[in-house]
């Protein structure tokens, strides 16, 4: 088990996803992966926005910590440089893993699609709610 670092990027009304498609599912998860020996959870995340979606961005808050194989940790961020979906880290060249496509998801469809961790799609929702938009 190894903690991991995600991103939570929302611009205009919509979240950065990865749709994910393995053997016969398909479903999401927010760009992030393993934090490296000695890498700071906020560094991971950085760097995975990097590779996953080709971006550099700003941390502004933890939003989470969620305890499953290990603590996974997700950061609000922002795009500060990059262009979305021009990322190239190794999940992209590596078939066995299935495939991995960067997605902006209109925040009113996360409740109907199958989003990793729920936890974390349905507290976007509620605030979502909870600030009129």
């Amino acid at each position: 088990m190894r903690d991991r670092s995600a991103v939570v990027i929302i611009q205009n009304n919509r979240v950065a996803l990865i749709k994910r498609a393995r053997t016969d599912s398909i479903y999401y998860v927010f760009p992030g992966g393993g934090i490296e020996p000695g890498e700071t959870p906020v560094a991971a995340a950085k760097r995975e926005a990097w590779e996953e979606l080709g971006v550099k961005v700003e941390i502004q808050e933890c939003l989470a910590e969620v305890a499953f194989n290990g603590t996974q940790y997700f950061f609000q961020a922002i795009i500060l440089e990059g262009e979305f979906g021009t990322g190239s880290g190794e999940e992209f060249s590596d078939p066995q893993r299935g495939t991995y496509e960067p997605v902006w998801v209109e925040l009113n469809e996360l409740v109907h699609l199958d989003v990793k961790p729920r936890s974390m799609s349905n507290s976007i929702q509620k605030g979502r709610k909870r600030n009129g938009n």
